[in-house]
């Protein structure tokens, strides 16, 4: 009675982030669309650091580093 599309799978990696190190921002950016080799926080410019989260796999064509 209803078309429904297939439920596809959500495919999930664990996965390089970096989260900002300030106490009062939660910023993270994925290692793959980072600005540069040593990232600063995109909303408060605050250093960066390195860590994983299992996260859904998303492709960076335009990635550079």
């Amino acid at each position: 009675m209803y078309n429904k599309k297939p439920i596809e799978e959500i495919i999930t990696k664990e996965t390089k982030i970096w989260t900002c190190t300030a106490n009062a921002c939660n910023c993270w950016v994925r290692d793959n669309f980072k600005s540069s080799d040593e990232p600063l926080c995109p909303i408060c410019k605050s250093p960066m650091a390195a860590q994983t989260k299992e996260l859904q796999v998303v492709d960076n064509p335009c990635s550079s580093f």
